[in-house]
């Protein structure tokens, strides 16, 4: 049986171990918090450890996925770090999303222990990640992609070799801001449907059927439609942060994107007095305040 270690419990991470295990795979897992992933060890049947090199002395497969660039570098480096405890054989595996440069930054140190390295960020929500059927878009050398497949297999539908280490990075960038933009285009949409009498349900029924139909529309309607009882499933300031991200990563490469730009300005200011950890879904219901202050009515 292989041992699969995840480090970042959270509503993904804990997902894709969920998936990890239902496969059979026997789990490892590390959190900042360390309740959070006593709790998942004691539901799986797995263990919760202390460090990121305990994960990685433990386990054939190690999958980080974590919120930010800083966190990787802090769960992949210093003397606690999986690759303090990563061995000949390992695979390091970080689903997070953050910039291309930040994976390639540890290729030097994982080789040298005789560890594989792999980006491999993931599309899809958390139910999809728990049933397995995301898609994950992988970085890195080939026999290393062989090695961690069987883990890979469990979390995904679809597998995709991107290319050398950072470019599944740089694909999950570009899919995020296809995301952004549906997002802002169907809050737009809805909003505008409403303004002009049309029932909010209706209007989201038709939007999904339409040539607009994309699987983001299905998935996201309770978030639309009912968000005070709907889970927040990716943080308006998360969004702002790989926004940002997809910025650098433009300007690095020369691409003009506008329309990220304008997505960024919309999240920012749906942000505000305290509001980032809604959903980023809440650009819907940022629109029809704006519409209402303009208008002199009471937000």
């Amino acid at each position: 049986m292989t041992t699969v270690g995840v480090l970042g419990i959270g509503r993904m991470g804990g997902s894709m171990a969920r998936a990890l295990a239902a496969a059979g795979f026997e789990i490892v897992c590390w959190n900042r918090t360390p309740a959070a992933a006593e709790a998942l060890a004691a539901e799986l049947g797995g263990r919760a450890v202390g460090r990121p090199a305990e994960v990685a002395a433990a386990a054939d497969v190690c999958v980080s996925m974590l919120a930010d660039g800083p966190a990787v570098e802090a769960v992949f480096g210093g003397v606690d770090g999986l690759l303090a405890g990563a061995r000949p054989g390992n695979v390091l595996v970080d689903s997070s999303t953050v910039p291309p440069s930040t994976i390639r930054g540890f290729e030097a140190a994982a080789r040298a222990v005789g560890a594989g390295l792999l980006d491999a960020p993931v599309s899809g929500s958390v139910a999809l990640a728990q049933s397995g059927s995301l898609t994950i878009m992988v970085g890195g050398e080939a026999a290393d992609l062989e090695r961690a497949r069987p883990v890979l297999d469990a979390l995904a539908a679809t597998v995709f070799h991107m290319g050398p280490l950072g470019s599944g990075a740089a694909m999950k960038l570009a899919v995020n801001a296809v995301i952004f933009g549906l997002n802002e285009a169907l809050a737009e949409g809805l909003v505008l449907a409403e303004a002009a009498g049309i029932d909010r349900r209706l209007a989201y029924d038709v939007l999904a059927a339409s040539a607009a139909g994309a699987p983001f529309v299905g998935y996201k309607r309770a978030a639309f439609l009912e968000p005070a009882a709907t889970p927040v499933a990716f943080a308006l300031d998360l969004a702002a942060k790989d926004l940002r991200i997809i910025a650098e990563l433009a300007d690095e490469v020369g691409v003009p994107m506008p329309q990220a730009a304008t997505n960024l300005g919309v999240i920012a200011a749906a942000s505000t007095d305290g509001r980032g950890d809604r959903d980023f879904s809440t650009v819907a219901d940022h629109l029809r305040e704006s519409a209402r202050a303009e208008e002199g009515r009471p937000a």
